[in-house]
């Protein structure tokens, strides 16, 4: 599985969008990989929960892989239009995120914040169809 985890774990590493697992499994097989899909949500899930690769959700409900550009807990500005992705830390989120846990009682707090917009580029465009 090693292999075939740094194989899928290097399509990432080589595009700056979020992908999802039928992406990466096309890039694979295109680049002659004799994998299944079924292998790549296993890479994919193993790289997730190792820390190495982002997951997000996109807005209909399906999950993009992005290899992690950072080590540091960190959010993500996503273009809606071309997939663009920027790293941002948020210290504002994570003191708001403490707060509110503590006001309740909770303890251990973590969270997911992405933040979904349109890019410079994208915004000198014309808008989308």
């Amino acid at each position: 599985m090693t292999s075939r985890r740094d194989a899928v774990h290097d399509i990432l590493r080589r595009n700056d969008g979020f992908r999802s697992a039928q992406d990466v499994y096309a890039q694979l097989r295109t680049d002659g990989a004799k994998i299944g899909l079924t292998t790549v949500y296993r890479a994919l899930q193993a790289l997730a929960d190792g820390g190495k690769v982002d997951v997000l959700r996109t807005d209909d409900g399906e999950s993009v892989y992005r290899a992690c550009a950072s080590d540091d807990h960190h959010h993500h500005l996503v273009c809606r239009r071309c997939g663009r992705t920027a790293e941002v830390a948020g210290p504002a989120v994570e003191r708001w995120a403490e707060a509110v846990g503590s006001e309740h009682g909770f303890t251990e707090i973590t969270h997911t914040v992405e933040v979904f917009g349109t890019c410079a580029s994208c915004s000198t465009t014309s808008p989308r169809a």
